[in-house]
């Protein structure tokens, strides 16, 4: 009993205060989060632990200033019509050719989720645009919304950017390197079938309301499509490839300037947008992200100043094979209803340590994978409700119900890309 006491107690305070602090008293998570550090802190060292509360917040720095610089880029492509421009081409192009404009519209759907590492900016910028389109081409309202939800966390954990990847790394000082082909992996198989699942069977049915689309089509083409509103895009892939290619002549510059160099280059577009109007949007929308980040931050270094965080690996590491792998598709998705990154970062961690006799990059992006299911989890569910928002949809249980399939897809998918990781390291490298 000496490795469940005082350990286990703490841990049932603080995952108790997180608990009553979301569910009960309706709190932002950051702050349930930050509640239940200081309730642990208190119960463990007879006083406020004010240093680890401060260093527990900086924790995550980096990982902040990237979602708020991503968040500013993502708003500024948004404002200039590319994004609009883009979504109307691909359906226009493709309209005949429902099975390669399932695929497409999948594609654009997870295009800001790999760029700012959020599902939550996945479903509000590209899901809330193409999910008019999808719905006047004859997909069915909850399956266009449950589309948009398996899509923006397809998004989350595709490179280049994958957050919950970044703290379950940076839980066992392993760089964010090498990530950008087994994260492919992980997503573009299962994006492909969850776009056949959703998409594809109602595209294959004849439009019923031709003049509405072409409203809407001639809507989003506001700004007409040209290579200068791409030159943002063109200076993101040139800062961000030029330093992993040639890094001996290309200095990286980090990603946060990156990000706002390739902002800047917007003006050069050509289009009229309003910068302090846009940037104010994206740090608004960023907000809740950064400040959950900043929650997991304290409640982590509480749970390593406590011992928690100890006694929660030692406790992975206690488990039988078969019973650690049901262990993580169950128990990672079921956390993230807290956070997908809370879960990355408190379940992550201890799995990975329990599997380092595996290929540590293949098995942190399959758990990162797990992690991000979290996002469909009630009662926060952040995808599903967002996505159930921009269809007009008020229950959003309606929504999720259709995520089933695709999200046990993408469990046991993640367990077998864990399970096989010698051999496909093997391939890979």
């Amino acid at each position: 009993m000496n490795w469940l006491w005082p350990e286990a107690l703490y841990a049932f305070l603080m995952i108790g205060t997180f608990v009553l602090g979301a569910f009960r008293l309706k709190l932002p998570i950051a702050v349930a989060m930050a509640l239940a550090a200081v309730v642990g802190g208190l119960a463990a060292v007879k006083g406020l632990p004010v240093r680890h509360l401060v260093e527990g917040t900086f924790g995550y720095l980096d990982t902040i200033l990237i979602i708020a610089t991503a968040m500013i880029f993502m708003k500024v492509i948004e404002r200039t019509g590319l994004l609009e421009a883009m979504a109307a081409w691909l359906i226009r192009k493709f309209k005949k050719r429902p099975l390669l404009l399932s695929l497409g519209i999948m594609l654009l759907i997870m295009i800001p989720g790999m760029i700012t590492g959020s599902s939550t900016a996945a479903v509000l910028t590209t899901g809330a645009l193409v999910a008019p389109v999808l719905m006047k081409l004859g997909v069915q309202i909850h399956k266009t919304a449950a589309a948009i939800a398996m899509g923006a966390i397809y998004g989350m954990i595709a490179p280049p950017i994958n957050l919950p990847a970044m703290i379950i790394g940076g839980g066992i000082d392993m760089p964010y390197v090498g990530f950008g082909v087994p994260l492919l992996l992980c997503t573009i198989p299962l994006a492909v079938v969850t776009a056949l699942l959703l998409i594809y069977p109602g595209l294959k049915n004849k439009v019923q309301d031709e003049e509405a689309l072409e409203d809407e089509l001639r809507r989003m083409e506001r700004v007409p499509m040209s290579l200068r509103l791409f030159l943002p895009v063109g200076v993101l892939v040139v800062l961000l490839g030029g330093s992993s290619l040639f890094p001996s002549v290309f200095p990286s510059l980090g990603m946060p300037l990156e990000f706002l160099i390739a902002s800047a280059s917007a003006f050069l577009t050509g289009s009229r947008w309003k910068p302090v109007d846009t940037v104010t949007e994206a740090i608004d929308n960023a907000l809740p992200v950064m400040g959950i980040l900043m929650g997991v931050g304290m409640f982590i270094q509480v749970m390593t100043l406590t011992g928690v965080r100890g006694f929660v690996v030692v406790s992975a590491l206690a488990l039988p094979a078969w019973l650690l792998y049901v262990g993580i598709a169950t128990s990672m998705p079921l956390f993230g209803a807290v956070s997908a990154f809370g879960s990355a970062s408190v379940l992550g961690v201890p799995f990975l340590l329990a599997l380092l006799g595996k290929n540590e990059i293949l098995v942190g992006s399959a758990l990162s994978l797990i992690a991000g299911l979290g996002d469909l989890m009630p009662p926060t569910a952040l995808a599903g409700i967002f996505a159930a928002q921009v269809v007009g949809e008020e229950n959003y249980f309606k929504v999720l119900r259709y995520c089933v399939t695709p999200a046990v897809l993408t469990a046991l998918w993640g367990i077998a890309i864990i399970l096989g990781a010698g051999y496909i390291a093997g391939v890979l490298y």
